[in-house]
């Protein structure tokens, strides 16, 4: 299978992609701090958690899903927060994201949510697919620190 838990041996892989993804989606200046990032997903209280993608027969790191668990009241029992889904542009259109999802649906029998930015119209694409739907009635905000 080529899904698998990331290991704390993984954690600059980890960031490595975030990284590619950021400057994929146009934010060329991302840097993150590996010592913290390790800490978050791979310390005594772990905030977040990592599925790692590897083609079949590689320990090449092609993708991941950054993730983190969350609670519906309406529906009272945990799902699943998916923040980041990332596939190197080589290893696209091998079904690894498909992969990806699949682990995470088995995870859980609540939600598994994400945001999309607008106007992606090949990750709509793939997450229609999917028979995920985008939620109508919603509009997400965000309070920063400094705000």
């Amino acid at each position: 299978m080529p899904v698998r838990e990331a290991e704390v041996r993984d954690a600059d892989e980890i960031c490595a992609l975030i990284e590619e993804h950021a400057r994929y989606e146009g934010n060329d200046t991302l840097t993150l701090d590996r010592a913290e990032m390790t800490k978050h997903l791979f310390g005594p209280e772990p905030k977040a958690w990592v599925l790692i993608a590897e083609p079949p027969g590689s320990n090449t790191v092609a993708g991941m899903a950054f993730c983190s668990w969350n609670f519906s009241t309406w529906e009272g029992r945990p799902g699943i927060w998916l923040d980041d889904l990332y596939v190197r542009p080589e290893y696209r259109r091998h079904g690894l994201g498909n992969e990806l999802l699949a682990a995470l649906r088995s995870r859980t029998d609540g939600r598994v949510e994400w945001d999309m930015q607008e106007g992606n119209e090949r990750a709509a694409a793939f997450y229609a697919q999917l028979g995920a739907q985008p939620v109508p009635g919603w509009v997400r905000y965000r309070w920063s620190p400094g705000s």
